[in-house]
């Protein structure tokens, strides 16, 4: 038990420093057993299990563990709990909630227990719901992008149009403009061609 301790201070130690670039959710394999770890708002909370007990289910007492943690520092310090933790003077100063953890380790203790596989099997339809919203509305946005597609090929097409109509606007505006003095011009070369070459 002391080798999994020293390992457990190993893992945690990265994470006393609050900036490191850590992994919300890891598994850690130390030889017959795994260390699983979560981060949530940075706090570090780590369990110790069988290799054979089931990953989701680790992470499911943790999450439990997590919430139950947080809701007792909010019935103890109020709105201010974050500061609390953030400046904890020494590490395992919230011993004081073990018996709460330790309710929740019971409740987890055995992975084939009905209420633990009920667990795993709504976190497992959870993920199935949202992966499916997450395909549907992929698919939407594929629906979605045909039509701007299909918009803006009517757009370059109606461009095109809009093109050709500008530069036919301004060879008529061109020609208002300057067809006064080009016919004034021809008028006064008729003129003098007559005038002096007739």
């Amino acid at each position: 038990m002391h080798v999994f301790k020293s390992q457990g201070k190993q893992i945690l130690n990265p994470m006393s420093s609050r900036n490191a670039p850590l992994p919300s959710k890891v598994s850690i394999d130390a030889g017959r057993c795994i260390f699983h770890y979560m981060r949530e708002a940075g706090i570090a909370y780590l369990t110790l299990t069988d290799k054979a007990y089931p990953k989701r289910l680790a992470f499911l007492y943790l999450e439990e563990v997590h919430q139950t943690f947080e809701e007792q520092l909010f019935k103890e310090y109020g709105e201010g709990w974050r500061h609390e933790v953030e400046t904890v003077p020494r590490p395992y100063a919230f011993m004081r909630y073990d018996r709460f953890v330790n309710r929740k380790r019971r409740d987890y203790a055995d992975p084939s227990s009905k209420r633990n596989m009920k667990k795993v099997e709504e976190e497992l339809a959870d993920i199935y719901n949202i992966t499916r919203k997450n395909i549907q509305e992929v698919l939407n946005r594929g629906e979605k992008l045909d039509q701007v597609s299909e918009i803006s090929s009517r757009i370059a097409s109606r461009s095109k149009t809009f093109k050709w109509g500008s530069k036919k606007l301004r060879m008529q505006a061109q020609f208002q403009k300057y067809a006064p003095f080009a016919a004034l011009g021809l008028v006064l070369l008729t003129v003098v061609y007559y005038k002096f070459f007739w």
